[in-house]
C-alpha cells in the first residue's frame, strides 16, 4: 500500500518535472555506485565536436555533485519551481515547457564556450528560477525561514547563498542571464509595440492536432487564393 501511495504521489507530479529530476537523481546515483564518473559526463566542447561524445551536451545538466548539501539543495529548487512553472504559466503547454528547456540549455552551451564550465544544471535550476520570479512578482517568498521578500529577489538570494557556500556564482549568472533572454523575447518584447512572439515551438514538439488525430491527415498551411 505504501508503494502504490508513493506511486500515485510520483504520478501527480507533471510530466517534464517528473522526468528530468528522476534523470538526475538516476545520474547521480550511478555516479555513487561508481557506475558512472563524472569525467564521463562533463561538458568538454573538445571531447563533443572531435571525439563525437554528443552525450555531454545533455549529462552535464544532470549532474549535480555527489550526494550531499549542495545536491539536495539544488534537487529541492529543481523539483519545486520547475513543477510550479509546468502547473502554473505552462500548464496544458507541455510542448512550450519542453522547448524552454531546450532553448535555454542550448543557448548556455554556446555561451559556456566563453567560460568552459564543466556541469550547467545549476545554471538551469537559476534559468527556471528566474522565469518563475518574474512571472509570479506579487509572491512573497520565505528563504529557508531567514527572510522573507517578493519573487523577483530569488535568483539573487540564490546566487548569494551559492557564493556562502564557496561556489563560484559565474554558472548562476549564466542562468539568470539565460532566464532574462527567455523572458524577454516570450513576454516582454511581444507586447512592445511593433513587436512579436519569436519563440515558436517547433512543430515536431507539439505534434498532431486533435483534427489531425481524428483524420489522419497532416496539417496544411495557409492556402493562397486562386488567381482571378
Amino acid at each position: 500500500m505504501a508503494w502504490q501511495g508513493l506511486a500515485a504521489e510520483i504520478q501527480q507530479v507533471p510530466a517534464v518535472t517528473r522526468a528530468y529530476t528522476a534523470a538526475c537523481v538516476v545520474t547521480t546515483a550511478a555516479v555513487q555506485l561508481e557506475l558512472l564518473s563524472p569525467f564521463q559526463l562533463y561538458f568538454n566542447p573538445h571531447l563533443v565536436f572531435r571525439k563525437f561524445q554528443v552525450w555531454r551536451l545533455l549529462t552535464n545538466f544532470l549532474f549535480f555533485g555527489p550526494l550531499g548539501f549542495n545536491f539536495f539543495f539544488n534537487m529541492l529548487f529543481v523539483f519545486r519551481y520547475c513543477r510550479m512553472l509546468e502547473e502554473g504559466s505552462f500548464r496544458g503547454r507541455t510542448a512550450d515547457f519542453v522547448f524552454m528547456f531546450l532553448f535555454g540549455g542550448v543557448l548556455m552551451i554556446l555561451l559556456g564556450f566563453l567560460g568552459s564550465p564543466f556541469f550547467l544544471g545549476q545554471a538551469l535550476t537559476a534559468m527556471l528560477v528566474y522565469v518563475w520570479s518574474r512571472r509570479s512578482p506579487q509572491v512573497r517568498v520565505n528563504f529557508f525561514g531567514l527572510l522573507t521578500f517578493q519573487a523577483p529577489f530569488l535568483p539573487w538570494a540564490l546566487m548569494g547563498f551559492s557564493l556562502l557556500l564557496g561556489n563560484s556564482i559565474l554558472v548562476d549568472l549564466l542562468g539568470i542571464a539565460v532566464g532574462h533572454i527567455y523572458y524577454f523575447l516570450e513576454d516582454v518584447f511581444p507586447n512592445q509595440p511593433g513587436g512579436k512572439r519569436l519563440l515558436l515551438t517547433p512543430g515536431f514538439l507539439l505534434g498532431p492536432s486533435p483534427q489531425e488525430a481524428a483524420t489522419g491527415c497532416p496539417r496544411r498551411g495557409p492556402q493562397l487564393p486562386a488567381p482571378p
